[in-house]
């Protein structure tokens, strides 16, 4: 019988699902125990974790722990993968918007924001994996947020699952990834807001996750701004999509194109259909769009 663990992290909710209730506790101290890892060793709001010692030097290799080689591997590989769409180095232009602490820390209103992209670029970031060197340009502050609960996400419900000899689901924020043997799958509830009324999607494997516009919200200069940058100007992304639902084979991946899509805009289509992805677009308007096989993301699964 399969039970659930709800817990805080990272200023968003954790939620784990066991399909052996047996398992729920060990489970649930072994997935804290990661996510106090990896804020230790990426939060940009601590200034002690291995990230902010890293920005602080930009322009030196600083030596950084296994855990923050992958994570910092992920976000590279994502840029690569997006064109620069889903970036890194978008560290600073957080920064001028007011993101610079803890979300719930950040004032409701400021002075307005002096934008504009990044000194460096991601291809820039010199990261040696074997020894754990990491060399951040300078003028850049890595941030990883983009990607770093996903790739978690994968990481912990795969690790579980290997474990405790069971089906395993987890989210981070939005960032859902399921492993271990389970035919029937799990039924997951997409929408904007905890609580909102959304749309049932079945999930056998793999990953989903929803990036949106809606949550992550203050303002500067008494106009609006949210935590979605679009590196290509340092702002806010501005286009069309406010809310984006990807499945893929990973929530690694789910959430590259979930981001890329809020970016790019209204190119965001064809690049989806090019790339054979599921996903649930919500325009400013709250028009909802389906792409590829959604709301069945199994049969992409199936097929890959």
């Amino acid at each position: 019988m399969s039970a659930t663990q709800v817990m805080r992290a990272w200023s968003c909710t954790v939620r784990l699902v066991v399909d052996d209730e047996r398992v729920l506790r060990p489970a649930a101290a072994d997935l804290a125990a990661l996510l106090a890892r990896v804020d230790s060793a990426a939060s940009r709001f601590r200034r002690d974790s291995a990230l902010s010692k890293a920005n602080a030097n930009a322009g030196r290799p600083v030596p950084v722990p296994r855990l923050l080689v992958d994570l910092v591997a992920a976000g590279l590989d994502a840029a690569e993968q997006t064109g620069g769409l889903v970036d890194p180095t978008v560290g600073v232009a957080l920064g001028r918007l007011g993101y610079d602490r803890d979300i719930a820390a950040i004032a409701p209103d400021g002075p307005g924001i002096t934008a504009g992209p990044s000194a460096a670029s991601w291809r820039e970031v010199r990261l040696d994996r074997e020894v754990g060197l990491l060399t951040v340009p300078i003028g850049a502050s890595l941030d990883l947020s983009a990607t770093a609960k996903a790739y978690i996400a994968d990481h912990a419900a795969h690790a579980l699952a290997r474990r405790y000899d069971t089906a395993v689901l987890v989210e981070l924020g939005g960032d859902l990834a399921v492993a271990g043997n389970r035919p029937l799958g799990w039924c997951v509830d997409v929408a904007e807001r905890a609580g909102d009324a959304g749309q049932h999607v079945l999930v056998r494997h793999g990953g989903m996750a929803t990036s949106t516009t809606v949550i992550r919200q203050w303002r500067r200069g008494g106009a609006p701004v949210h935590h979605i940058v679009d590196p290509r100007t340092g702002r806010p992304a501005a286009g069309p999509w406010r809310t984006v639902s990807v499945y893929a084979p990973c929530a690694l991946a789910a959430n590259t194109a979930s981001t890329a899509a809020i970016v790019l805009g209204e190119g965001a289509l064809d690049w989806f259909a090019d790339r054979n992805l599921a996903a649930r677009f919500v325009a400013q308007d709250g028009t909802v769009t389906a792409v590829g096989s959604w709301p069945r993301p199994e049969l992409l699964a199936v097929a890959s």
